[in-house]
């Protein structure tokens, strides 16, 4: 049986000003009309049901996800009292798994990713759970053929030892590797076995509460008593030792620790939306190549970035531009530079 962890406790400052603390990118129409968890949420849908959807996030996010997810049944939001990095997120979440369905698979999401080819995505999940499920001590992760000399995300190298699953490779991981330089990430690219790291993993939920003891003692320590909390002591139980768990991420916890790591490697036209030169990569332009989004319009315009919240934005006769604005505040500049739209932060 197969779970799903979407992880959307995030506060997506790289989308700073349409992105805040108290609504961030998660739960916006970034890219289409639905936003960008009813995306991931739907995506996964038609190959696990919404009983089996958990969705991790903090406090202050739990009426958005209500609203954004009304069918989402509450004992499948999983409220973390802080945000202490992936670990004892997914710690948590397996161990709250776990109580209402033992013996299970689970697999990890983000709730901010783009996925365009959602049926590849599916197969490639229902290869990954089958493998759990055969081969208990295994954890898979995702690993997305690199189409650029990208410098932003993290890589997998892999090795020789292949197995199949369904039409798909599955591959012994030989090493996680940092975000590289421009140089290195052009030696991975040629060298052709690395593959971006999306952040996406299958495992049984047994298997990384398992790892998660022999690795990350203290998490499962302040942990395990979750498992046989009465319903209306859990939360309680939750805010009580969340803060003795360690403050770290899965990679660092287990992944890089664990000997029966294996990757899949995915072709589904992924990316982690991580920034506004993806919103203009993905979002849908007009015959000009203008990205408009919200209440913008463009006169004997081109090659521009529109975005509003709130107000009306008119932009006429400029090519290359950004305009972004949120709760009235308007951030224009060159679209080369719209990477540096967060340092504006501590200035307007």
């Amino acid at each position: 049986m197969l779970c799903a962890l979407i992880m959307a406790g995030g506060k997506g400052t790289r989308f700073w000003p349409l992105s805040t603390e108290e609504k961030p990118k998660q739960f916006l129409n970034l890219i289409g009309k639905e936003t960008m968890i009813q995306m991931t949420v739907e995506r996964i849908k038609p190959i696990i049901p919404i009983d089996r959807i958990f969705i991790c996030t903090g406090q202050m996010y739990v009426d958005l996800v209500k609203e954004q997810l009304p069918n989402l049944p509450d004992r499948n939001i999983i409220i973390e009292p802080e945000g202490r990095n992936t670990a004892p997120c997914i710690a948590l979440s397996a161990f709250i798994i776990k109580k209402y369905y033992k013996n299970s698979n689970m697999v990890v999401l983000p709730s901010d990713h783009l996925i365009k080819d959602e049926e590849e995505f599916r197969n490639v999940i229902q290869s990954g759970d089958e493998f759990v499920s055969t081969n208990e001590e295994a954890i898979i992760t995702l690993g997305m053929q690199p189409t650029r000399a990208e410098t932003g995300y993290g890589y997998i190298r892999y090795g020789n030892e292949e197995r199949k699953r369904n039409e798909h490779s599955v591959i012994k991981v030989d090493a996680f590797v940092e975000k590289p330089n421009k140089e290195k990430a052009k030696r991975y690219l040629k060298e052709g076995n690395y593959l971006w790291n999306g952040g996406m993993f299958i495992w049984s939920v047994d298997n990384i509460l398992k790892q998660i003891n022999m690795y990350s003692n203290e998490t499962y320590k302040a942990l395990q008593n979750i498992e046989n909390a009465k319903e209306d002591q859990l939360q309680k139980i939750i805010n009580q030792n969340y803060k003795n768990t360690d403050a770290i991420s899965i990679d660092y916890a287990v992944l890089e620790k664990s000997n029966d790591i294996y990757v899949i490697p995915s072709n589904f036209g992924w990316d982690d939306v991580g920034s506004w030169e993806a919103l203009d990569r993905y979002r849908e332009k007009d015959e000009a190549g203008n990205v408009l989004v919200g209440s913008a319009k463009v006169v004997h315009s081109e090659s521009n970035l529109v975005v509003s919240s709130s107000h009306d934005i008119v932009v006429e006769g400029l090519k290359d531009i950004y305009v972004i604005e949120n709760d009235g505040k308007i951030l224009v500049g060159p679209k080369s530079n719209v990477k540096n739209v967060k340092e504006l932060k501590n200035i307007i």
